[in-house]
């Protein structure tokens, strides 16, 4: 029996404590993981951590700001964390630019300690013999073409922004990564604008094995696109439906066309020859 809007129940909150005390056993780490993050994690977030403790490589798609970070930093936790077998596991960090790089390796020093973190960009070279290496996507293609010995006890491979592998120029560089990459070393792939994200997946299994895929369309951080015309801002789309409908805002319409009447009317009147002296 549910009890008043607001109220918990003593029965309702046993079966919530039956709940955790479940989830804990069979999930230990992403339990330990979760006394660290403060927050709840959201179904996705929940979803590919426990793929990540079973064993087994992800793919998370999600809108920007929804937080797929959190997996992979719970890659980090499950790298850093005791197997029982004595063995030191490693963790490398990877994305596309240098400024993601630092960003990163600055919230992973706050929470695990300048020690249990490293940095290697084609400018830093911090700490990099670290069990948790945040890097550049070139850095660790280079590693793996010249056989670094920083590969040795490798465990999980984040690669944040993937859906640079369609970039035209730089995206051979993540699938040389992805492709070269030893079987033991679980990938986590986060993304959030792989479209295609099944095809993309199907890919994965064949060349990486078992590969789950977990999706959220849901995105809490509101988008909102503007456009600047001249010196003022003007909002692209009126509200939500005509985002959906492509309608432009007709504030912005009117104001484009005074803009291009103008230049028009500054043409006309500049007089012959006016473009060759501009």
């Amino acid at each position: 029996m549910t009890s008043p809007a607001g109220d918990v129940s003593p029965a309702e909150r046993y079966a919530a404590s039956k709940r955790r005390a479940a989830r804990a056993a069979e999930f230990p780490a992403l339990d330990d993981f979760m006394l660290d993050v403060g927050f709840d994690l959201d179904d996705f977030q929940r979803q590919a951590c426990e793929a990540l403790e079973r064993g087994s490589g992800v793919l998370v798609c999600a809108p920007t700001g929804a937080g797929k970070t959190v997996v992979g930093e719970f890659a980090v936790h499950l790298a850093l964390r005791s197997d029982g077998s004595g063995v030191r596991r490693k963790c490398f960090y990877t994305t596309p630019i240098k400024a993601l790089s630092n960003q990163k390796y600055h919230d992973l020093v706050e929470r695990y300690g300048a020690d249990q973190v490293g940095l290697l960009t084609g400018d830093n070279v911090v700490n990099g013999d670290a069990p948790v290496i945040v890097m550049t996507t070139e850095v660790l293609r280079n590693m793996l073409y010249s056989g670094s010995a920083s590969l040795q006890g490798l465990a999980y491979v984040v690669m944040d922004e993937v859906h640079y592998l369609a970039d035209r120029f730089r995206g051979a560089v993540w699938e040389e990564v992805i492709i070269h990459l030893p079987s033991s070393v679980t990938l986590v792939s986060l993304s959030a604008t792989v479209s295609n994200y099944e095809e993309f997946a199907d890919w994965l299994v064949t060349v990486r094995g078992q590969t789950e895929v977990v999706v959220s369309e849901h995105r809490p951080v509101p988008l909102w696109q503007h456009m600047l015309v001249g010196k003022r801002m003007f909002d692209l789309f009126h509200d939500a439906d005509a985002a959906r409908k492509h309608d432009v805002h007709p504030e912005l319409l009117r104001y484009t066309r005074e803009m291009l009447r103008r230049l028009e009317l500054t043409d006309r009147t500049a007089g012959p020859g006016w473009q060759g002296r501009g």
